[in-house]
């Protein structure tokens, strides 16, 4: 029988006092001992919710968590004893933290169904219940924690440091300054209030005593006491059998994201998301972790059989090895169409650049089959995944096939990201191997990229002895000259991890099947009517990875691939003429430098681009004005701009003549559905909401969602980002926010983050900011919204053609930008520029303009947005 006492009077932020308790439970060996835990008390009609904390932490970690519990949910947060306001006793071994959490369940009659959650060195205590607990057990939810130290890594520094005796007792036990250094890893700072909070049962040397004890505890290597119980623990793990998700924060520098490939490994059936910028207290860094909780657990748990933990109730979400062989599913390959040109020696691929170098069909085919059989002679699986650091051209079309022909998913995150997000991106990816550059080898070592490395390329001696002396790609084709390779893929199998622009968060790892990616291809051969006679011209690298599955010779221009901007008309008629292409895609970045610098065209020039009969270019709005002054550049070139986005890409397409023929609206036209294609608006509510049914009246504005065969398969360990792009069935949500005409034309206003929601209505930017930049005196605007959400303020950004002064606009500009924004306008900003994202150097980005204009209106810096 619990005997709860008079709780503490609790002043700390985001804890009901009604929530504190003291009990009385036995110790795993038999002493009475006295709990404090937060107890919503709630009738547990769906289950308890088991919160086990780490160190040096307590049950307030679980704050948000409680405060969030649906009806029907009962959320038990422990202090552990020696830890948070429970009873401080002598060191406690991870048998007996498991013993007592035990003692402690039976006294407050928690008997099932149970979900354990975790944190921290929290994690093998609640594995340990569950464990122990199975017939109660119905799911598993754990944030940065481990169960097994892999021998891929050191131990956590921080740990490592704090086991030494003399500084385990400075640091832990005299001083609170691994109470507050654990605090202070947040970024940004945590509010002193919760630090404070956090920090507030270890105010006192003997009341730190059990943070040691805790850290003492820990076992670095096989002859620690408490080694086998963690090994029993990390073994029975891979038997749990129950769902299970894995919520992380990577920056953490204790618990990295070699623990998580572990735990991925022992529960391959996990849900996983990982909070990018969060670090080891994940759920202070990300709040919205409790409402993802129960998310989940409103998914997860009714999917469970009566008999928790059976086989049966695993969610299907899960990145698994699919079969491969001649099965059912298994459709024509992707290199289908560069295996029937072998033999042929025209060109496929044309590099242009620092040295120039024209490989064929037959021998690209030869190069591809040897490699595949070099990667799995040298231990690569069906199903491995491997990133690529190589620059467009012979050598990355031939790695990305040669995985393909291999089995393996290839991981893309290019250049255009910049180097910090790309090697956050394939670090979070966890790829199996990385073919690399030198440069791109050394970063991927830098960032903590997983995978054997291998060379794209010569390394000096130097590099060499860096990296460990890498196989090479000459290497690998010589080994599998002639080795069997493995049978075609499933069609259901990972073919691909592509990563968003980044424009609006970080970047997104995007997973395709093959069946979408050959969906996406087929779109593109129907859409633009591909055939062998075309030639393929990439000023967007990604698109040069095509050419051999759709059976055309590509080349790039000779540019910086991380500039758009950098591409010259010179350099694309260079390109042009290197394979006599016939078709170019490009981004609205790279075309204005060409028009900037057609005037160095020579009358060869002319000529080769004269042969152009498509020129598409997307990633960005594309202006009319630009559209036509390509067209003089390519006066036989029909010029199309196809809406779509890394998720699904093509969606929709219109020709320039239609835009000419449609004229202005609100928003920009991306013109209709492809084949295949199918459109919906989820409208807005009053406050900016946007959860109905997906409609196709005129008269509606809100998100826009998409149904395609190529539609991605899902997000890479983003289990929440997921769930809301899919939470209407069978559709993908985009992020982008407009209406569909009555021709069935979509009409793209904006972005769904950058729609500003006034106490009035929502607000989409871009057709306000179109019908600004009619203005003769201003070249480029944005809208943004500054305040509370619900009572945002319109504020327009304006950068003019004259030299107006940064800051507040003056009141002929103000007045004239308010008369031609169509929306109500409170303030009108003069900027030197707009940000825009890295990889197209064209998509304004609001978010960051929005923070400038606040400080701006709060009369703080001007400077640079």
């Amino acid at each position: 029988m619990s005997r709860p006492v008079a709780p503490p009077a609790p002043s700390w932020p985001g804890i009901d006092p009604a929530w504190s308790r003291r009990v009385v439970a036995p110790d795993a060996g038999g002493t009475p001992r006295t709990w404090h835990l937060l107890d919503n008390g709630a009738d547990p009609g769906h289950g308890t919710l088991l919160c086990v904390h780490g160190n040096p932490t307590w049950s307030y970690l679980w704050r948000r968590v409680i405060a969030a519990a649906p009806p029907g949910w009962r959320v038990v947060a422990v202090d552990q004893l020696g830890m948070g306001l429970s009873e401080r006793t002598d060191p406690r071994t991870l048998a007996e933290r498991v013993d007592d959490l035990t003692n402690l369940t039976q006294l407050l009659g928690i008997t099932g169904p149970v979900v354990t959650l975790a944190h921290d060195w929290g994690g093998p205590v609640s594995l340990g219940w569950a464990l122990a607990h199975r017939e109660q057990l119905e799911a598993v939810v754990l944030t940065n924690t481990a169960v097994h130290q892999p021998s891929t890594a050191a131990a956590p520094w921080l740990i490592r440091m704090a086991r030494t005796e003399g500084v385990r007792q400075a640091v832990c036990v005299a001083t609170p300054t691994f109470v507050r250094a654990t605090t202070a890893l947040s970024r940004p700072a945590l509010p002193r209030a919760v630090r404070d909070a956090l920090a507030a049962p270890y105010a006192s040397p003997a009341n730190r005593r059990a943070i040691g004890d805790f850290v003492a505890d820990i076992p670095l290597d096989p002859s620690h006491p408490t080694a086998a119980t963690l090994d029993a623990i990390a073994e029975g793990v891979t038997s749990l059998g129950v769902p299970a998700l894995l919520l992380w924060g990577p920056r953490d520098p204790v618990f990295s994201d070699v623990h998580l490939r572990d735990l991925r490994a022992r529960m391959p059936h996990a849900d996983v998301h990982r909070y990018q910028n969060a670090s080891h207290l994940v759920m202070e860094d990300a709040p919205r972790l409790a409402d993802d909780v129960w998310r989940w657990l409103e998914d997860a748990v009714p999917q469970t059989d009566s008999l928790a933990g059976t086989a049966s109730s695993l969610p299907s979400r899960a990145r698994k090895r699919p079969g491969h062989g001649d099965e059912p599913g298994v459709a024509a390959p992707l290199w289908a169409a560069l295996s029937a040109r072998a033999g042929d020696d025209a060109p496929a691929v044309v590099e242009l650049g620092g040295h120039r170098r024209r490989v064929s069909f037959d021998r690209l085919e030869r190069t591809v089959r040897d490699l595949a059989g070099g990667l799995v002679a040298t231990g690569l699986r069906p199903g491995d995944r491997v990133a690529l650091l190589v620059p467009p051209g012979a050598d990355l079309t031939a790695a990305v096939y040669a995985c393909w022909r291999a089995g393996a998913s290839v991981v893309v995150a290019d250049a255009g990201l910049g180097v910090a997000r790309m090697g956050r991106a394939l670090r979070g990816a966890a790829p199996d191997h990385v073919i690399g550059i030198a440069r791109g080898l050394l970063l991927a070592r830098a960032m903590r990229v997983p995978g054997r490395l291998i060379s794209a390329g010569p390394l000096d001696r130097a590099t060499r002895r860096t990296l460990g002396a890498p196989l090479g790609l000459a290497d690998l084709a010589r080994l599998g000259r002639g080795r069997p390779l493995p049978p075609t893929p499933a069609d259901d199998a990972e073919c691909a991890v592509l990563f968003t622009s980044g424009a609006t968060g970080p970047p997104k790892g995007v997973v395709y099947r093959y069946r979408q990616v050959r969906a996406q291809l087929d779109a593109l051969r129907t859409a633009y009517g591909l055939t062998a006679d075309d030639r393929l011209v990439a000023a967007f690298a990604p698109f040069a990875l095509y050419g051999p599955a759709l059976g055309l010779a590509s080349s790039v221009p000779d540019m910086d691939v991380t500039a758009p901007g950098t591409l010259t008309a010179v350099a694309l008629a260079d390109a042009v003429s290197a394979v006599r292409g016939t078709v170019v895609f490009a981004s609205p970045a790279a075309l204005r430098n060409v028009v900037a610098s057609a005037n160095e065209l020579t009358p060869r020039h002319h000529a080769a681009l004269d042969g152009i009969r498509l020129l598409i270019s997307a990633g960005a709005p594309v202006p009319l004005g630009l559209l036509r002054d390509v067209q003089a550049l390519v006066p036989r070139a029909e010029l199309h701009t196809p809406y779509g986005m890394t998720e699904a890409l093509p969606v929709t397409d219109i020709s320039r003549a239609e835009l000419e023929a449609v004229g202005p609206g609100e928003g920009v036209c991306v013109g209709r559905p492809l084949p295949g294609v199918v459109l919906g608006i989820s409208a807005f509510d009053s406050t900016g909401g946007v959860d109905a049914e997906p409609s196709t009246d005129p008269a509606v504005s809100g998100e826009v969602l998409v149904r395609a065969p190529h539609v991605k398969d899902h997000y890479d360990q983003l289990w929440a980002t997921e769930r809301e792009s899919s939470r209407t069935t069978g559709w993908h949500r985009t992020g982008d926010v407009g209406h569909l005409d009555d021709d069935g034309r979509l009409w793209v206003e904006g972005r769904l983050a950058h729609v500003v929601r006034t106490a009035s209505g929502p607000v989409t930017p871009v057709g306000a900011e179109q019908r600004i930049e009619r203005l003769d005196e201003v070249s480029m605007a944005a809208i943004v919204g500054v305040g509370p959400v619900g009572t945002q303020q319109v504020v327009a950004v304006v950068v003019v053609s004259t030299g107006a002064r940064v800051g507040l606009a003056g009141p002929d500009l103000a007045s004239a930008v308010r008369s031609a924004a169509g929306v109500p306008v409170a303030a009108v900003l003069v900027a030197t520029d707009l940000p825009v994202d890295i990889r197209h150097a064209s998509k304004i980005d609001r978010t960051r303009l929005a923070r400038w204009a606040a400080r701006v209106l709060e009369g703080g810096r001007v400077g640079r947005p």
